[in-house]
């Protein structure tokens, strides 16, 4: 008994520590963003404009003009490490561009097609379609929306939706907000389902490798 009342106790002043710091942490999180919506959105709609439904090169486009700007050019992963991703029933696969504990920047997608669960995250998603089109529903909606090339589906922190990329689609995904703890939806999948333990090894690595590489930058 002694020994869980010294447990509660110090559980209780942890709390108390904490919940200050992330409060201002939380008031503060706009100033440790290297990403601008609206660049990203024009960025996504100039590389569609210079190379239409050639993925390869859209993503190169966006990935070659990051790199060349102030911000954000020592945050790039340049190297095209694509590995899969089971979340909420769906499959695709990513390219992490980076990853920091307040922001990532993938491309997401698959060639033939998947339908999922969003999740409900602590942070705002920006889903930039490059290829292809998504489409969501959210509860009492009796029609789809729809997200063509250049669109961008904002998914609200906190809220869910059902989604589906019903053929060969691509995106540019940004999220902003508390990244780790999107990791849990990320993990689920592949630890109560797929067993695909090799693929959450590689999507550890990479993740902890691009997050602690950012953080030694100074870069939370």
């Amino acid at each position: 008994m002694a020994g869980m009342s010294g447990l509660f106790k110090f559980l209780a002043i942890l709390v108390g520590v904490l919940t200050p710091v992330f409060y201002v942490l939380e008031q503060n999180l706009n100033s440790f963003y290297i990403f601008e919506t609206d660049h990203l959105h024009d960025l996504a709609k100039r590389g569609i404009a210079a190379h239409g439904n050639d993925t390869r090169s859209i993503v190169k486009y966006i990935v070659d003009e990051l790199g060349d700007r102030t911000a954000t050019k020592s945050h790039i992963n340049f190297d095209e490490e694509w590995v899969f991703n089971n979340a909420g029933g769906a499959m695709g696969a990513m390219y992490i561009i980076h990853a920091s504990v307040t922001e990532y920047l993938i491309i997401f997608g698959t060639a033939i097609g998947t339908e999922g669960h969003t999740g409900r995250h602590t942070a705002d998603d920006y889903f930039h379609i490059l290829t292809g089109v998504q489409t969501a529903y959210v509860p009492g909606a009796y029609e789809p929306e729809v997200y063509p090339p250049g669109s961008v589906h904002h998914l609200r922190r906190g809220t869910v939706k059902q989604y589906k990329m019903p053929e060969s689609c691509f995106a540019l995904e940004y999220a902003r907000g508390w990244i780790p703890p999107m990791l849990f939806f990320g993990y689920a999948d592949g630890l109560s389902s797929t067993l695909d333990f090799p693929t959450l090894w590689r999507m550890s690595y990479v993740t902890a490798r691009e997050m602690i590489g950012n953080l030694l930058l100074g870069k939370f």
